[in-house]
């Protein structure tokens, strides 16, 4: 269902209504490319080979457990335009979400994507936003570690070529047994192929 803000229609949050998507738990990710654009390479005898940019991607979504003490991830493949992975996050609740030295102020009263960067600040749009308050967006939850993830990469793809743009938000599925968990590591492992 759509909601009126700021005089425009905008799509209720996808997420599970009520789950702390800092708690621990295995989540499954798929993050997109705006517009379907193949910006991380392409398919070749059912593998997928990496470019340029597909490079960053993969760098700095290795990179997101050095950040975050409690992350570990799990299966992951970087398609052409979209990514999926599986990310753990294991209780630890000292741990804060990191500053990368990006703003999170966008500065303008679209509240879809932030100037330039083209990267989901969704949570800003919300009605019930305030910063620093609102109890959806919370340190070190999944959705805090995709946007810092997107932000990093798209500051350093955006060099290379300013076409680049995130779809605004991602897809999320809370992973609630082993036999699910298996069932997503074989449909990563196998995405290249199908």
């Amino acid at each position: 269902m759509c909601s009126l803000f700021r005089k425009q229609f905008r799509i209720e949050s996808s997420r599970l209504a009520g789950h702390d998507y800092s708690s621990p738990g295995k989540y499954f990710i798929t993050i997109c490319v705006k517009k379907q654009n193949p910006f991380f390479g392409k398919i070749a005898k059912g593998k997928m080979i990496l470019n340029d940019i597909g490079i960053i991607a993969n760098k700095f979504w290795l990179e997101i457990p050095h950040h975050y003490q409690n992350i570990k991830l799990d299966e992951y493949i970087i398609m052409p335009d979209h990514i999926h992975g599986i990310i753990i996050i294991n209780p630890n609740p000292s741990v804060e979400t990191p500053k990368l030295g990006v703003s999170t102020e966008s500065g303008d009263d679209s509240g879809d994507e932030t100037p330039k960067l083209g990267v989901s600040t969704s949570m800003q749009s919300s009605q019930n936003y305030v910063p620093g308050k609102n109890p959806n967006w919370k340190s070190n939850s999944i959705g805090s570690i995709i946007n810092q993830y997107k932000r990093i990469c798209t500051l350093n793809i955006q060099i290379m070529d300013r076409d680049f743009k995130w779809h605004p938000r991602f897809h999320d599925m809370i992973i609630r047994n082993n036999k699910k968990l298996n069932c997503i590591r074989k449909y990563i492992k196998n995405n290249p192929s199908k």
